[in-house]
């Protein structure tokens, strides 16, 4: 089975029936919108070095271009889908490309980091609502098993697209153009996603039983901001800030909300139900840290690359398809050997590989420029996300009921995105304590001039070893550029261990706790309460 991105949901009770043609212009709408979508989330990730140029984000500011975009997708995506269930497919399918291209105009003419920071924001908004509304689209335009299983794996195949060609796009329009020619691109596809939504897509909708859970959404969206804004400040403004301690406290008492909210609702955004199955709990830590550990390798691969090193968008992106393009190439491979074999091998495997390239890529030199030397240990990683993000909803289903199925594979998404999200936040935040930390060590022991450590600390003191590393060489700062440089590498080091630490800990966690016996079979024991509605759950893709 292919692991969708989002809320998988089919209404049994209610199916539309489109004509051949009208089935066929929906899933061409749906991929192209999805694509899309997944384009202006990756793409950015190429852009840092440019940002840092043009922008000069400080301390945590960079990490938050990133996070602004994931947080709403995180958070929303659930809600968007009950929305377009309640009031119609089409329209979220053309209000969220029409966002997007709205903030890719707003990002484009920034002329500092928060007008960057709301163009991002919009742009989550908007592929919030596009992920689960295409899919959901697809879904509802099939009418067998075969069908959507077809039409899943050719959406799939376009989520993997945009995942592909965001690197590519944003290297060649960035180094040839600008940072911002690549958001303007961006927008005139969103436009003509719009109009062709608008004119071909067919209309569904499935509102029975479907009601927004006004509670969870609201502490949930609370909680993970909160706990979010507490680890990307940390290194910034200290630990012991009151804004950080007070963020942290409010992140504990809104996430305890949500999970009293979710205990309360008629229809929750998370069924807690499915946590009482031991394995379905330990197949959501897995999700969220093993996804943490990929997003976490990107986010550090890009700053190395393109903020530290400085070099171009376009070698940048050669990163970024050998972390992302694996899982376009090796989909149909990948497929068919979860018709064969035990998922759970091939998540654990993936992990594996995932956390060898992890800690190859931590012994590097911050020096090495060569792209060589990253083949190897990224194409380790991009090949191990490719099985482990194909694996994880099937492992997942496998470990309910089958008539669980779907709303195990709506919450796998929740919980994967939520580890997407962590990945900048923590390795942001590990990284560049840690950098802070080494670099005015290593300032106070050296022989430099003490005109040129004051400089070179009240420019730390701004904006952190980033910004000394980026401050013109000939200047009195610029003589430490070197000490910045390899603080740098020592923190983002660092991180890659600690994501190569958490793949290899998800993967011993599958490998020695999920047992069992199934071969693409999901378990049709009962092993939820017995209270759980079944008309709550939705049927299996």
């Amino acid at each position: 089975m292919t692991s969708p991105r989002t809320k998988a949901v089919v209404d049994q009770h209610r199916r539309f029936r489109y004509a051949p043609s009208a089935r066929t212009a929906t899933l061409i709408t749906s991929c192209l919108a999805v694509c899309l979508a997944q384009i202006a989330l990756a793409m950015p990730a190429t852009l840092n070095g440019l940002f840092q140029e043009s922008l000069h984000p400080v301390g945590s500011q960079l990490t938050w271009i990133s996070d602004a975009f994931l947080l709403p997708v995180t958070v929303l995506e659930l809600t968007f889908g009950v929305l377009g269930d309640l009031f119609g497919r089409k329209r979220l399918l053309v209000g969220g490309a029409g966002l997007l291209a709205v903030s890719e105009v707003v990002a484009a003419t920034s002329v500092g980091v928060p007008q960057l920071w709301a163009g991002q924001l919009l742009g989550g908004l908007g592929a919030a609502a596009l992920f689960p509304t295409t899919l959901a689209m697809v879904a509802a335009g099939t009418h067998t098993p075969r069908d959507r299983a077809r039409g899943i794996a050719v959406w799939t195949a376009a989520l993997s697209t945009g995942g592909f060609i965001a690197p590519v796009l944003g290297g060649i329009s960035g180094t040839y153009g600008s940072w911002k020619l690549s958001f303007v691109i961006v927008a005139a596809l969103a436009v003509i996603t719009v109009l062709v939504c608008w004119l071909l897509a067919e209309d569904s909708s499935s509102p029975e039983g479907r009601s927004l859970d006004w509670g969870g959404q609201i502490t949930i969206l609370i909680g993970l901001f909160a706990l979010l804004y507490a680890v990307i400040q940390g290194p910034t403004d200290g630990w012991g800030s009151p804004l950080v301690i007070g963020a942290f406290g409010a992140a504990a008492v809104f996430l305890v909300l949500f999970v009293f909210a979710e205990h309360r609702a008629r229809t929750p955004l998370l069924r807690l139900d499915l946590f009482r199955n031991r394995a379905f709990t330990i197949v959501s830590v897995i999700t969220v840290v093993g996804m943490f550990s990929f997003l976490g390798t990107a986010y550090a691969t890009s700053i190395r690359l393109g903020v530290i090193q400085h070099q171009s968008p376009l070698r940048t992106s050669v990163a970024f398809v050998l972390l992302g393009g694996f899982s376009l190439v090796l989909t149909p491979l990948i497929s068919r050997l979860l018709e064969r074999a035990n998922p759970r091998w091939l998540l654990s495997g993936g992990l594996l590989l995932m956390a060898t390239g992890d800690f190859w890529m931590a012994t590097l030199d911050v020096r090495e420029t060569s792209l060589g030397a990253y083949l190897v240990p990224l194409g380790l990683a991009g090949i191990g996300y490719a099985f482990s993000i194909a694996s994880l909803t099937a492992v997942a289903v496998n470990t309910v009921p089958i008539r669980y199925a779907g709303m195990a594979s709506a919450s796998t998404s929740l919980l994967r995105d939520f580890g997407f999200t962590l990945g900048p936040a923590l390795i942001g935040a590990v990284a560049l304590g840690h950098a802070a930390s080494a670099f005015q060590s290593h300032l106070s022991a050296s022989s430099l001039d003490p005109a040129v450590k004051s400089a070179a600390t009240e420019v730390a003191r701004t904006g952190g070893p980033l910004a000394v590393n980026s401050v013109p060489p000939d200047s009195a700062p610029g003589q430490a550029v070197a000490l910045a440089r390899d603080a740098l590498g020592q923190g983002y080091s660092l991180g890659y261990v600690v994501c190569g630490a958490a793949a290899l800990m998800s993967c011993l966690l599958a490998v020695s706790a999920l047992r069992g016996g199934w071969k693409g079979t999901p378990n049709t024991g009962e092993s939820l309460s017995a209270d759980t509605p079944a008309a709550a759950a939705p049927e299996p893709l």
